[in-house]
């Protein structure tokens, strides 16, 4: 007989950090509160500012987030599959944060329940996580468009850091490289390193009239060539695994 059967069901929050994951894992807590377990899946590529978010958010929660995570780091899955991710081969968020928890919630008792924070209106993507595994979506089934958390974290003084992702994330915006070449230049040479290594970019070629090329793009970032500013708009982010 199997060890599973003698177990009981888990409630597992998946929680990036981000803005939605952040709300409903408080949310849950104070509205159908029982013995949840929080789990992430780090990539070893996320800023800084991430960790110390989730370390205050273990404080209000009063658990820690358990590391559910692949054998290797970004760079690590970039060398197993010898190609440099982009808008078209997203492996790295299957490999690095869809199957980790796939694994995961397979080991669970039966029954157990994933909790992922996706709101009203967006698309559930029914096999995200298998089709054998419980799912729910509370900001969904109560409602919660995007500036309903704004405002549902604001009123708890809680300020989500701008990038829960990867900092080399192929979907970024160019004023996002523009910070990663001025503000952490060792990891925008190293993106750049694995283009040459590789024969391939992050950014997509034709995408905007910027270079797709990281070299390319730190010399005209060196040259003094104007980023304008970005405008945040009313938008779902494409990659929503990792952002959520």
């Amino acid at each position: 007989m199997q060890l599973e059967m003698f177990q009981e069901p888990k409630h597992v929050v998946a929680l990036s950090g981000g803005g939605d994951s952040t709300a409903m894992a408080l949310w849950l807590a104070e509205n159908e509160p029982r013995d949840y377990e929080y789990i992430g899946n780090w990539t070893g590529n996320e800023p800084e500012a991430l960790f110390e978010h989730l370390e205050r958010l273990e404080g209000l929660l009063g658990k820690k987030i358990k590391r559910v995570t692949y054998k290797t780091d970004l760079y690590g899955v970039i060398d197993e599959v010898k190609m440099i991710p982009n808008f078209r081969a997203r492996f790295c968020t299957r490999m690095l944060k869809i199957e980790p928890t796939i694994e995961y919630m397979e080991k669970l008792a039966p029954n157990s329940v994933l909790y992922v924070g996706l709101l009203a209106g967006e698309e559930a993507r029914e096999g995200l996580y298998g089709l054998d595994i419980k799912r729910r979506f509370p900001l969904q089934e109560a409602g919660w468009n995007k500036a309903m958390v704004g405002l549902y974290l604001a009123g708890k003084g809680i300020k989500v850091p701008p990038r829960t992702d990867c900092k080399v994330c192929p979907y970024q915006r160019i004023h996002q490289w523009h910070d990663l070449w001025k503000n952490d230049r060792s990891e925008f040479d190293k993106a750049a390193e694995y283009e040459r290594k590789y024969g391939h970019t992050f950014r997509s070629a034709g995408r905007d009239t910027w270079p797709a090329s990281l070299d390319e793009l730190g010399a005209e970032f060196a040259s003094g060539r104007k980023v304008r500013p970005y405008v945040k708009k009313n938008e779902i982010d494409p990659c929503r695994v990792c952002r959520l």
